[in-house]
């Protein structure tokens, strides 16, 4: 894929479809589909979403690309079996996503919906209520300052533990020497609506301690275990929806046979939808950042929009930053490319380092589950408030500062690539034809679908950040 460097402090993208988009397509390879366990999760996903389109392909996903040009949805479901979900199939999805129009950011919002096996698809295709995410359980540490309530452990400080009560404030407490027990008591007794991790991880397992022994996860045939210092091994069986954020783990959102942990964290553990790295990480970008939008904004986004909103902050910030270049990542390899700092980012900071770092991250996490499900954080008081208005064909975008100077610093600084990230808001429809009025010197990158701002990282609350533009719906 060719990068493109913005050349001025707007990007206008004059979309020239002009066919009425589609809400929702599923993307299904015909061998799949003729598979009479696997249709069910298809017609499951049909009458959950009235009027889905369903588009088949033979052997490769990128031939299913000029039907999805044509009809531009904005959800993309990709129905995949376990074998079919490989880590190059999740680049592939990543790559196809970002080609329905000329703009170099994903156009839809994608999820690929597999499972232990049909049976376990089947239960997530069919699950249609939406989640409020009001507990929150980690094995890293969270901003529990923007959730109702939760609590984490710290994978770097034995015995540390951090506690939010609803409506409290978080306290730090005392907790036990090996959390094995006491992460798996979160899933299954205190019912978390969400899970976060970190720390080393492979497709098997997840190494609870980070920087001092402790426990493990680990799966098999669908199944998940606990196993304690001393090899005490018991099964985890939690059956509430939820979702669940391996934002630091290696490889713990590569399915590569029965065994894989993203199999058995949606068979037996309840998760509905889950992000999850492909291979090694070490960068941290792609999936840091979907804390940064999804739980520390909460309420903004649904875990879909944020993980997607994280996408665009990342090719935002290789567009913006480094010069172009021809090659791309080679997913099956492993291998990334070395871009060059452009003066603005060199301005920013940024060395080749980073150029490699967001190359690493860019196809390499999934998102599984369907990317129409809601599930959001309890709504709080956000550091910021932002607001879309529409009066005829003007669009007013508005950001209002609710912590003074440190409206746009980072509220959590845990992990890597925290903080300082874009201002996105999603479009409630596509537009072309866009040229904007007011607020050029917020540098605005409008597309078809979204609208973004650099972060403007020193915070002046007298000011009005706003961006005034007209566009033309496309029908």
């Amino acid at each position: 894929m060719k990068f493109h460097p913005l050349t001025s402090v707007l990007l206008l993208l004059l979309v020239s479809i002009t066919l009425k988009a589609d809400t929702y397509t599923i993307v299904v390879s015909q061998q799949t589909s003729n598979d009479t366990q696997w249709q069910k999760v298809v017609e499951a996903l049909q009458k959950k979403h009235a009027g889905a389109n369903v588009v088949h392909y033979d052997t490769n996903v990128n031939k299913a690309l000029p039907t999805l040009q044509t009809q531009h949805p904005r959800y993309t479901c990709f129905v995949a079996t376990p074998a079919e979900a490989s880590r190059q199939f999740v680049a592939d999805v990543h790559q196809l996503t970002r080609l329905y129009d000329q703009d170099p950011y994903t156009d839809t919002l994608w999820g690929i919906l597999t499972g232990y096996d049909a049976a376990n698809a089947l239960k997530i295709a069919q699950h249609s209520e939406p989640l409020t995410i009001r507990k929150v359980a980690s094995g890293t540490e969270v901003a529990l300052g923007m959730c109702q309530e939760g609590l984490w452990y710290d994978e770097l400080v034995q015995n540390k533990q951090v506690v939010k009560s609803p409506n409290g404030s978080p306290e730090q407490q005392k907790g036990p020497a090996d959390t094995t027990h006491a992460l798996a008591n979160t899933l299954t007794d205190y019912k978390a609506d969400l899970f976060v991790t970190s720390g080393h991880a492979t497709e098997r397992n997840w190494q609870i301690g980070y920087r001092y022994r402790n426990g493990f996860f680990r799966s098999s045939r669908g199944k998940m275990f606990g196993e304690t210092i001393d090899k005490q091994r018991f099964e985890i069986l939690s059956e509430n929806p939820k979702v669940f954020l391996p934002i630091g783990n290696c490889l713990m959102g590569h399915i590569d046979g029965p065994d894989a942990m993203a199999l058995a964290w949606m068979n037996t553990v309840g998760v509905k939808q889950m992000i999850g790295y492909t291979v090694v990480t070490w960068y941290g970008y792609a999936g840091w950042g979907v804390l940064d939008y999804f739980v520390e904004q909460p309420g903004r986004y649904s875990l879909s929009e944020a993980f997607h909103v994280n996408q665009h902050a990342l090719i935002h910030r290789l567009e913006t930053n480094f010069d172009p270049t021809e090659q791309v990542v080679d997913a099956r390899s492993n291998r990334s490319v070395q871009l060059t700092p452009n003066a603005a980012g060199l301005k920013s900071g940024l060395t080749v380092n980073d150029g490699r770092g967001l190359m690493w991250d860019r196809d390499t996490v999934a998102f599984y589950g369907d990317p129409a499900w809601e599930a959001r954080m309890s709504p709080q008081t956000k550091a910021y408030d932002q607001s879309l208005v529409k009066a005829k064909n003007t669009y007013t975008f508005t950001i209002t500062p609710n912590r003074g100077v440190d409206s746009f610093k980072p509220i959590n600084t845990n992990g890597a690539q925290r903080g300082w990230r874009p201002i996105i808001h999603l479009l409630p429809h596509r537009v072309r034809d866009v040229q904007v009025i007011e607020g050029q010197e917020s540098n605005p990158v409008i597309t078809d679908d979204f609208i973004l701002i650099s972060n403007p990282r020193k915070c002046d609350p007298a000011k009005t950040y706003r961006v005034v533009f007209t566009a033309t719906v496309v029908e």
